[in-house]
């Protein structure tokens, strides 16, 4: 790669700061338009923005790249007199805008052209647009002014929004354009995009921090909205024109390569969603897992507070310890039951599902909820043993183990979805 820029840059304009826009203009073959294009550019920058304009040239037979070059020299003569040089500066001042070509050896494709001229360029947004007028310097102050609103978003000039349109396209060439916006939006799901395959767009630097590039389509907006999902999109109106001159670069090659594109984003896509899938389950499982052993680490608190209150309130309990009570042991044990499966309410409320809403009515509504299932559950185990001890001749320290895990399964479940109102796969 062969870079020209302004090589007396730090000399003639040593206070100009870093710029805030980029703008990539790929080429191949537009030496009639791409002067005008860089003038009209020029008038139609905001004032206050400092731009520089990256030309990157695939090695253009018509010399493209070398008009670019000699546009830059002609600007900053080597052997331009001092006022000259003073009156450069003060045009770099007023204009805020530098210019720069890159070479390329060969003709890789657009979106590597983009990429180069993205990697090489040194703004805070970045802007795309074509060489051929189809997208109007005019627009410009659109993108930038929408980018400024939400710099965390990317800014599309769309031709089919309201106030959009194409002109000079014949039927043929706008039902392709139009099949090929359809089966992005709808085959990539970019649905929110009306043109996502426009080539007319800017966005922050770091949208595409974390990109991996590898299709071999002529659009990279496709790549960027399918691969980063999570950024906000705005669109603007512009009208687009057909090219007036140079030739256009649509042909079998390049259907062929957007077909291939859509194919590879669209398997991209699929698997990213397996992944994410696959991740959702696992961490739902590690909390489903996370909750269950809180709320068995409660039911095993709630066992040791009814058995210490129960043996505390009983009367004549054991000979070596004094009752705080003259209780029937099963009413000492009732309040044992009571107590415990309060404490349990309360613990798995803030701890096991993390609930921190206390109002009222809906604490008594879930105390009143947990309470039934408590006892649904302790009958469950009460006939579980029943059966497993009579029917099935299991130990009953075996029998009794059964039928608590399975009560204690069952009091989740419906604590969790019915008391706690949580999916139960949360």
């Amino acid at each position: 790669m062969n870079t020209v820029e302004l090589d007396q840059r730090e000399a003639l304009a040593s206070d100009i700061q870093m710029p805030n826009l980029s703008i990539i203009i790929p080429t191949y073959n537009e030496s009639e338009n791409i002067l005008k294009l860089i003038d009209s550019i020029k008038k139609n920058i905001p004032s206050d923005i400092i731009t520089e304009i990256i030309v990157v040239d695939d090695n253009s037979p018509d010399g493209t790249g070398k008009i670019v070059e000699n546009y830059i020299h002609n600007d900053i003569s080597t052997d331009a007199s001092l006022q000259q040089k003073q009156q450069f500066h003060s045009k770099v001042d007023n204009q805020n805008c530098l210019v720069r070509v890159i070479h390329r050896k060969d003709k890789t494709g657009l979106i590597s052209a983009i990429l180069e001229g993205i990697e090489s360029s040194k703004g805070e947004s970045i802007l795309i647009m074509d060489a051929d007028f189809s997208h109007p310097p005019e627009t410009i102050p659109l993108l930038v002014q929408e980018l400024r609103q939400d710099p965390n978003c990317i800014v599309i000039a769309s031709r089919y929004i309201r106030r959009g349109s194409i002109v000079g396209w014949p039927y043929k060439r706008r039902v392709i354009s139009r099949g090929a916006a359809k089966i992005a939006r709808h085959g990539l799901n970019v649905r929110n995009v009306t043109d996502p395959m426009s080539g007319f767009f800017a966005f922050p630097r770091h949208v595409i921090k974390n990109i991996k590039f590898d299709t071999k389509g002529f659009k990279i907006l496709l790549e960027i909205l399918v691969k980063s999902r999570d950024i906000r999109v705005k669109e603007v109106p512009y009208t687009f024109h057909d090219r007036k001159s140079g030739q256009s670069k649509m042909n079998f090659n390049v259907i062929l390569d957007y077909a291939g594109a859509v194919w590879q984003l669209y398997r991209y896509g699929q698997k990213s969603k397996q992944r994410s899938q696959k991740k959702e389950v696992n961490r739902k499982s590690v909390l489903f897992l996370s909750k269950a052993s809180r709320f068995y680490t409660v039911a095993a608190s709630g066992l040791l507070i009814n058995y210490l209150i129960s043996f505390m309130l009983a009367d004549n309990v054991a000979n070596s310890v004094r009752s705080l009570s003259n209780l029937w042991y099963l009413q000492a044990t009732l309040i044992g039951i009571i107590i415990s499966v309060t404490s349990n309410f309360f613990l798995n409320k803030i701890w096991t599902f993390e609930d921190r809403d206390f109002s009222v009515v809906k604490t008594l509504k879930q105390y009143g909820s947990f309470a039934g299932i408590s006892v649904v559950g302790a009958t469950i185990q009460l006939l579980l043993l029943y059966l497993l001890v009579v029917e099935y001749g299991l130990q009953y320290r075996v029998s009794l183990i059964l039928a608590i895990a399975i009560a204690s399964i069952t009091n989740f479940l419906l604590s969790k979805k019915y008391t706690f109102q949580e999916n139960l796969l949360d």
